[in-house]
């Protein structure tokens, strides 16, 4: 399991897949290859949808974008699982 924050304030927005994570890491630019942020528009996770994204990973992406128009997430893998 993969555990997605918010990374300005460090809440917890859920936990996705492996295969979830390989869909945001093909989908979006990386800084480094020790790349764990990203940031999302609104726009960005309707783009998702139409590509086939997991409702899971959707859920918790517009859980974390709430009222705001982007949000900067992290990702880390959930060492108990």
């Amino acid at each position: 399991m993969i555990n997605i924050y918010n990374k300005a304030t460090n809440e917890f927005l859920g936990h996705i897949s492996e295969t979830d994570l390989e869909f945001l890491v093909d989908q979006l630019e990386e800084e480094s290859l020790e790349d764990q942020d990203y940031y999302l528009r609104k726009e960005t996770i309707a783009e998702f949808q139409n590509a086939g994204a997991s409702p899971q990973l959707i859920a918790v992406l517009q859980g974390g974008i709430r009222h705001d128009d982007a949000i900067e997430i992290r990702w880390e893998r959930d060492p108990a699982k």
